[in-house]
């Protein structure tokens, strides 16, 4: 099963917000994303400025 995750070093700028076209992302100091809204679709891991979103696999 896929699943995204934020690493450590996300500085919680928003650009996955804006681009997440489930509105599943939202800032509270750093990203935190809604599981049961994602869909690992990864937009937000090709806009994230510092590459701190990831899909694990496992």
């Amino acid at each position: 099963m896929k699943k995204i995750s934020i690493l450590k070093h996300c500085v919680g700028c928003g650009t996955c917000v804006v681009f997440c076209p489930k509105k599943a992302i939202k800032t509270y100091g750093v990203a935190i994303i809604n599981k049961e809204k994602c869909t690992t679709c990864g937009i937000c891991i090709k806009y994230c400025p510092i590459d701190a979103i990831k899909i694990d696999t496992t």
